[in-house]
């Protein structure tokens, strides 16, 4: 007997991408039918991303990549998180009277990566030219596309903060002084003309030769009239925000000119016939790897995907991971790489499986690789900042819903967290999965000389000492965002990722695992009901802590829910398609070693698309 799909499982032999926007998936595959590879798709995609989820990442944002080149043989990734300003030290923040940095504003700014990174890929594996790939999302902007619903309700829902304190993001995203209307067409002039001049500036100064042309274009952003604007914006403005105060930033020229996207290899872990792949402990990646290798002990193959035994050792996993990044990952100096490195080690999950019951834990246990004490932070500092903080206007995660009283915030999601992911392969084989996220138009105020607000990832950051993710001038926060990839049997396979903040590595490592555990084809995969875990403090200012919550969708079973709450976990029930936001490539040669390539997307928020041929 067939099984219900919201849509099929797309198959096909030319090409195949996948995203959490039909422009962009379409844009994406239309590179891919005019001759460019899979790199050249998945930059057009991710800048058309910019301009039609602009509640959900911008130019001034981030990017982590991971990507397979095929004639080099060789897995990558790209990171495209910024570092944190010069200034930027727990001293000047401590100077403000702060205990965190804010979720808004100028302060939370980073080096905007998200430019610096698609050009690296671009220049290292893409064909076509910055003009080429620069095309869709420049004519979007300048002649206009139609709003998602939720972005209309994100600038909604700050509409009073543009008009009475952000006046440069009024003039961006009220235009005649109106709030969009759904169905009409909506313009991004400024960006339009900010993306033309470094286009005409890249040609100019490139030499004619394509490679020389995406470098011009770096130079113009992060050494020319794009980081000038910048540093002007930071230096002189004085912006509101959550702390209840104004202030200007730290961000400054010398920061995006003595920054550039390094290029690593991918972290990786073994799981039965597959290989998995993730960024470094910059990114969150890493908590996908060591579900997975806890997983490995669980049997989850006698456990259906929809029943509580499922559910509770994945959640279970998924705690003990999620308290290892609070305690491990980072960048900053007192961050060890060896005991990262220990995470992942087999002895070391296998002992911590080893801590999971039958009964859900309630408490945050983070582990002791190579026998070393876990040092956390002051988890009260966001009782403390929210008694002087102001919530007026946001927080840190991008807001689809009215904003509330924090009083009303426990058992209530009005603070929906979401970002972009696309995935493509080529006909050659080529695999580029990427989460875009950061600079939304709710994060800062628009910089009008450039059209676009910075991103507000430092919030990730903890100002107590001595931690792996303290604030660190000139280093990077880690960050939520975390696109994955899976070999099978040593050959490259998928690509696959999500939105949603915290929950990210959760969704991705479920639907992984209902994939390559029980068998469920890519689409069957992501529309399986889904849910997540809060036991953790969250990663988005005020970084409120919750313990043993498990969020479900509605369409698991009513025996499955009470089985779930007889094991101890505090449950709540969630509309019947409002878990996760899956998207995900793959590639398989038949027994003729014919390429076949699949693509599937997520139905949920009903903008999320597969194409392919």
């Amino acid at each position: 007997m067939s099984i219900f799909t919201t849509r099929p499982e797309i198959i096909g032999t030319f090409g195949v991408a996948a995203s959490t926007h039909w422009l962009a998936a379409q844009t994406a595959m239309g590179v891919l039918e005019r001759g460019g590879n899979a790199f050249d798709a998945a930059v057009a995609g991710g800048f058309v991303l910019q301009v039609v989820e602009p509640h959900l990442n911008g130019p001034g944002g981030e990017v982590p990549i991971l990507l397979w080149s095929e004639s080099d043989r060789q897995a990558l990734a790209i990171c495209g998180q910024g570092v944190a300003p010069a200034g930027a030290s727990t001293a000047a923040f401590q100077r403000l009277g702060l205990e965190q940095v804010p979720g808004i504003g100028l302060l939370p700014a980073t080096v905007p990566g998200a430019f610096g990174a698609w050009l690296t890929m671009l220049r290292d594996h893409g064909t076509w030219s910055l003009a080429a790939v620069l095309e869709p999302a420049l004519r979007y902007a300048r002649e206009g596309f139609v709003l998602i619903p939720r972005a209309i309700q994100a600038i909604l829902a700050v509409e009073d903060l543009f008009r009475r304190r952000w006046p440069t993001s009024a003039h961006v995203w009220l235009p005649d002084n109106q709030c969009p209307v759904p169905g009409q067409l909506f313009r991004l002039p400024a960006l339009a003309a900010t993306y033309e001049k470094i286009i005409a500036q890249a040609q100019d100064q490139g030499g004619g030769k394509r490679t020389g042309e995406i470098e011009a274009a770096l130079a113009g952003w992060y050494r020319g009239f794009v980081a000038r604007a910048i540093d002007d914006f930071c230096r002189t403005g004085k912006i509101p925000d959550s702390s209840g105060q104004a202030h200007s930033g730290f961000l400054r020229y010398d920061d995006m000119a003595h920054w550039q996207a390094a290029v690593e290899k991918p972290l990786q872990l073994d799981f039965g016939r597959h290989t998995l792949m993730k960024c470094g402990f910059w990114s969150q990646g890493p908590v996908f790897l060591q579900q997975a290798g806890m997983l490995r002990h669980a049997g989850l193959a006698h456990c259906a995907p929809d029943t509580a035994g499922f559910v509770h050792g994945i959640a279970e996993a998924a705690k003990l991971a999620l308290a290892d990044r609070l305690a491990w990952y980072g960048c900053a100096p007192d961050a060890s790489h060896e005991a990262q490195m220990a995470l992942l080690a087999d002895d070391y999950l296998q002992q911590r499986w080893g801590l999971v019951q039958r009964q859900a834990s309630d408490i945050l246990r983070p582990g002791s690789p190579l026998g070393r004490k876990p040092q956390l932070p002051d988890l009260d500092v966001a009782r403390r900042t929210l008694l002087t903080a102001d919530t007026r206007f946001g927080v840190g995660e991008p807001t689809f819903a009215p904003l509330v009283a924090s009083a009303q915030w426990p058992g209530r999601e009005v603070f929906v967290g979401d970002t972009c992911h696309i995935d493509v392969i080529d006909r050659h084989g080529n695999m580029v999965a990427a989460t875009p996220s950061g600079g939304w138009l709710s994060s800062s105020p628009a910089i009008p000389a450039l059209g676009f607000a910075l991103n507000t990832r430092l919030q990730m950051t903890w100002l107590d000492k001595s931690l792996p993710n303290t604030l660190t001038p000139g280093v990077m926060p880690c960050t939520t965002l975390s696109p994955s990839m899976a070999f099978k049997d040593g050959e490259p396979y998928m690509v696959f990722g999500t939105p949603g903040g915290d929950q990210q590595d959760q969704w991705s490592c479920a639907f992984f695992l209902r994939h390559a555990v029980h068998g469920m084809n890519l689409q069957e995969a992501i529309d399986a009901p889904a849910w997540h875990v809060d036991h953790f403090p969250a990663s988005f200012w005020p970084r409120a802590t919750r313990l043993n919550e498990l969020t479900l969708e509605s369409r698991f079973a009513p025996d499955q829910i009470d089985a779930l709450r007889q094991q101890g976990h505090q449950v709540h029930v969630g509309p019947p398609w409002s878990e996760s936001r899956m998207s995900a490539c793959s590639r398989w040669r038949d027994a003729q070693g014919r390429l076949l390539l699949r693509a599937a997307a997520n139905p949920r928020g009903m903008q999320g698309y597969a194409v392919g041929r």
